[in-house]
């Protein structure tokens, strides 16, 4: 099994800055893509950022240029930086992750979800 357990929500004045993290654990062979997701209340989960184990990165077009998306291998853990926070950016943030896990058969591929953290931006 696998978590992901994000942390660094909260909330934040137009144009402040906060930094997510996102800890893998589990019994973990690797961990390939990382992401971060976000979602408003009745509207689809976007994404945001996105990191490959070599660390190519892309982002959402809103993002571009405020975020910055980053990973310390060596610690399973993905990072988020978000300066000049807009108050569009409010939304449940969610980190993902591509991972190959031990199973009692033999490794396999699994998703991993965090649990979600609030951002709020207030105007």
């Amino acid at each position: 099994q696998v978590q992901l357990v994000e942390s660094g929500g909260g909330l934040v004045q137009a144009g402040g800055s906060l930094r997510l993290s996102c800890a893998a654990s589990g019994t973990i062979f690797s961990v390939n893509a990382m992401g971060w997701y976000r979602q408003i209340p009745g509207k689809q989960r976007e994404l945001v950022a996105a990191i490959t184990s070599g660390g190519t990165t892309n982002y959402a077009d809103s993002v571009k240029g405020r975020f910055t998306i980053s990973r310390d291998n060596a610690k399973n853990t993905m990072y988020l930086q978000m300066n000049s926070l807009k108050p569009e950016d409010t939304a449940v943030y969610y980190c993902n992750a591509g991972t190959v896990v031990a199973g009692p058969r033999g490794s396999y591929e699994y998703d991993a979800w965090g649990q979600g953290t609030q951002v709020t931006v207030s105007s």
